[in-house]
């Protein structure tokens, strides 16, 4: 059903990134699945870096909170075997990596929780943090952690 549904937004999930570190991609526990951060990694390589207004635009940084979100949808699939049986995304924490003044944080963490509504409607509905950060690995312009519930 959710596989179909991502046929006609025209989505492909990507393979799940690797980790850039010492951590596992996604840890079950109970009926939660916790995905660790997800960059903006596409084939291997980042492919939204820099801060955010100044060297990426909102809408750049939007696009790759789109790809934090697909990434992190990848790992959930790979950790429960398919997205039918996640039952409610929980909570979604946006980190953006923001020059000082930069105050739209939640503009850009906003395109992840839209596509995640337009994927699962109503069980796509979640809490979130959307947080203005100095910096983040490998200089992404955004960082997607992801909890979700599953039957």
């Amino acid at each position: 059903m959710i596989d179909e549904k991502l046929a006609k937004l025209n989505i492909t999930l990507p393979t799940p990134p690797r980790p850039a570190g010492s951590y596992i991609p996604a840890v079950k526990t109970g009926n939660l699945v916790f995905v660790s951060g997800q960059i903006p990694v596409k084939d291997g390589k980042v492919q939204v870096t820099g801060k955010v207004p100044t060297k990426t635009s909102i809408e750049e940084a939007q696009g790759a909170a789109k790809i934090c979100i697909l990434n992190a949808l990848a790992q959930i699939k790979s950790e429960i075997g398919t997205l039918d049986r996640v039952s409610r995304i929980v909570r979604v924490s946006g980190f953006v990596n923001s020059d000082s003044n930069f105050t739209d944080q939640p503009k850009v963490i906003n395109a992840a929780s839209d596509l995640l509504y337009e994927i699962f409607g109503e069980n796509g509905k979640h809490s979130r943090i959307a947080v203005g950060v100095a910096s983040l690995p490998l200089d992404s312009s955004v960082e997607i952690d992801v909890i979700a519930e599953f039957t």
